[in-house]
Order: structure tokens, then C-alpha cells, then sequence
């Protein structure tokens, strides 16, 4: 009968999908610029690219410290949705709304990534992996700090702008139209009063 695998085995397996997810974003990432319009987008995404190499650099250095082969496994979650990003990128869409789609796209990846690098941060942990855990522990935080980036372009202008081409008559509805009159106020108690009589 074969040995039951531990939760070693299973860390090791998610330590080699993550190293896949992070090559195949460093693919995604120039492609991402290229469709950008935004110049503050662009340079979010040439930093994380930049941070990914980085990013994968460290697993390779987690890697070592465990005495393991660097390897990747296919990360299917990752070439999921990136081919999801792939298929937005070929619609025809306003600038804005590209670049929301890409924020949206780019946000998808880094959730799954918070979520795959919080598992192994809690693995390391309990197993006594310091060093790996450290590791994992500050591309974590770096994922996080890119998520909020992203989030903070898409609120102070992207999804405006977004909003603004999708609707663009209700700019000049909303300066035309007339604001609600107000309701004196006890009119309502006045009219209940007169039904009454």
C-alpha cells in the first residue's frame, strides 16, 4: 500500500503551482501593458512585472532551503483566468473600459495568488519552515500592496470614466432636470389632519 502523502507533499505541490502562476504572469503582463491606455495603469503593470520576477526569484530561494528541485506544476487557475483576460482583450471596447477590464482581469490574479500565498505562509508556519515562510510571507504583502494599487486606479478615475462613456447623457440629464422640490416640513401631518375632517 502507498505511504499517505503529508502536508509537506501537499505544500511542495502548491509551492510549484504558484512558481507556474508566477511565469505565466510574467507572460500576461506585457501583453496587459501593450492593451493599457491608461499611462498610470501601464506603470502599475510594468512594476508588478518587475515584482513577479522577483516574486519568482524568492520561490526559487524557498525552494532551495527546503532542498527541493525547483520545479513549476501547471497552475490551471492562473491560465484560467488569464485566458479570460486574453478573451477581453480582444473585444472592441473604449479605452476606459479596457482598462477597467484589465484592472478586473489583473485583480482576479492577484486574489488568487493572496489566497494560494496565505496557505503556504500557514504551512510554512506550522511546519517550523522560518525561511520559507518569511519568504512567502513578503510576497504576500507584495500582492497585497499591488491589489490595493490596482483598486485605488480603478476608483479615482478608471470606472468614472468607465461609467461616464457608458452613459454619457446622464451628465446633461442631471444638469437639466430640475432638482425635487422639497416638502415643507409637517406638510404630510398637515394632510393627514385635513383627512381626517
Amino acid at each position: 500500500m502507498a505511504k499517505a502523502g503529508t502536508l509537506h507533499d501537499a505544500f511542495i505541490d502548491e509551492l510549484r503551482d504558484a512558481y507556474d502562476a508566477e511565469k505565466q504572469v510574467t507572460k500576461a503582463l506585457p501583453k496587459m501593458m501593450k492593451a493599457a491606455s491608461s499611462p498610470e495603469l501601464r506603470a502599475a503593470f510594468e512594476a508588478h512585472l518587475e515584482e513577479t520576477r522577483g516574486q519568482i526569484r524568492r520561490l526559487e530561494e524557498v525552494f532551495a532551503s527546503l532542498d527541493e528541485k525547483v520545479r513549476g506544476k501547471h497552475c490551471d487557475g492562473v491560465a484560467g483566468i488569464i485566458e479570460e483576460g486574453k478573451s477581453v482583450m480582444e473585444e472592441d471596447f473604449d479605452d476606459a473600459t479596457m482598462d477597467a477590464c484589465l484592472i478586473a482581469a489583473a485583480q482576479r490574479v492577484e486574489h488568487y495568488e493572496m489566497a494560494a500565498y496565505g496557505t503556504l505562509v500557514a504551512w510554512a508556519r506550522v511546519m517550523g519552515h522560518t525561511e520559507a515562510a518569511d519568504l512567502l510571507e513578503e510576497t504576500l504583502d507584495e500582492e497585497k500592496a499591488t491589489d490595493e494599487k490596482l483598486s485605488g486606479l480603478a476608483e479615482n478615475g478608471i470606472n468614472q470614466e468607465a461609467g461616464d462613456a457608458a452613459h454619457p447623457d446622464d451628465d446633461e440629464e442631471a444638469e437639466e432636470a430640475p432638482a425635487p422640490k422639497k416638502q415643507a416640513r409637517g406638510g404630510a401631518k398637515k394632510k393627514k389632519a385635513a383627512r381626517r375632517r
